[in-house]
Formats: C-alpha cells, sequence, structure tokens
C-alpha cells in the first residue's frame, strides 16, 4: 500500500503528526493562511506547516503532539505555543487499525506513543490500536508514579523492576497481570 502524501489541503483529515516546538519569531514574516474555530493559526510553508495553538493532543479527528523545547522560553501564560511539522511527518490515522507502538523514557518516567511509519520503529515493539495504546500509557504512567503494584514482588530495587516490567509491556502482547506473575 502507498504512503499517503500530505499537503496543506488534506494534513488535517485524519492523521497523526509530532510537531516541534519553535520559537514564535519564526512566523513574524509569514501571512495567516487559516483560523480554525478553536482559535488554532496556520501558516502554511512549501515543505510544511506551523500551528499556533492552546491545545495539542486530539485535535478534531486528528492526533497531533507538541514535542516542546525546553531551551524556548514560555511564549505566554495561556499554555499557546507554535509548532512546526514538514509535509512527511504527517502520516495516516484511524482508531482500529495496530498502527501505534510505545517508548518509554526512564530519566523522566514518561511513556509516549509513535506511529509504526516514523523513523524510531523497529519490529520488536508490539504495534496496537489507539484504544489499546491508551489503555497500556495509563497502566505505564501508574507504574512510574505509584509503587503498591510492586508490593510482594521478589525484585529488591523498584527501578530495575520498573523497567523491566515496562520493556516487557512495550514488547509483548501481554497484559501486566500477566507480566506481574513472573516477578512473584
Amino acid at each position: 500500500m502507498p504512503i499517503k502524501t500530505y499537503n496543506k489541503t488534506n494534513f488535517h483529515k485524519y492523521t497523526f503528526c509530532i510537531f516541534k516546538e519553535v520559537d514564535v519569531d519564526a512566523i513574524k514574516d509569514l501571512k495567516l493562511n487559516y483560523k480554525s474555530k478553536s482559535g488554532s493559526c496556520y501558516y502554511f510553508v512549501e515543505n510544511g506547516v506551523y500551528r499556533l495553538s492552546n491545545h495539542w493532543s486530539r485535535v478534531a479527528n486528528c492526533k497531533w503532539r507538541l514535542d516542546a523545547n525546553s531551551k524556548l522560553q514560555p511564549s505566554n501564560s495561556n499554555r499557546t505555543k507554535l509548532g512546526y511539522a514538514n509535509w512527511s511527518d504527517f502520516y495516516s490515522d484511524n482508531d482500529v487499525g495496530k498502527i501505534y507502538f510505545l517508548e518509554a523514557n526512564y530519566e523522566s518516567k514518561t511513556v509516549n506513543f509513535y506511529h509504526k511509519q516514523s523513523s524510531n520503529y523497529s519490529s520488536d515493539k508490539v504495534l496496537r490500536s489507539s484504544s489499546e495504546t491508551t489503555k497500556l500509557i495509563k497502566q505505564i504512567r501508574t507504574l512510574f508514579e505509584e509503587t503498591a503494584w510492586a508490593k510482594y514482588l521478589k525484585e529488591d530495587n523498584i527501578d530495575i523492576l520498573r523497567k523491566e516490567i515496562i520493556e516487557e509491556m512495550i514488547h509483548l502482547n501481554q497484559s501486566f497481570q500477566e507480566i506481574r506473575r513472573r516477578f512473584l
């Protein structure tokens, strides 16, 4: 199946994308091309789109995430951020296909989902549907935030145990309970 090509006429129809946060000065000389009902502003350039918005994640029928840039000063108090994405950063999205995989960051204790067409996908990661991915993200966040789940398990170092279990959850198609049983 050929990969769909996105542009200013179709990028907003059932897509997944990770925008990179950029400085607001990037759009100072650009003409506003479109403003949505919710107030998001779009600036089209040849290779992609800038989106100025105070809301990210689920956007209409799309899943758009903003990859924050810690080097930037907060633009203002209402959480408005400017993101940029190349047209090639948009991927076809749907709620039923197994098109998402997870990656965990153990230093920041975070987990994120990515599209199977992104460059960081490897076949050792289980692909899941949107609802399966959402459920697993909630479970992994709980593992990062709480410790009660580790009661009665053999490993004394909870950080080692947490990493082993989360890695298995990402790479195996097994429930948390099935994986946890092996550590009793």
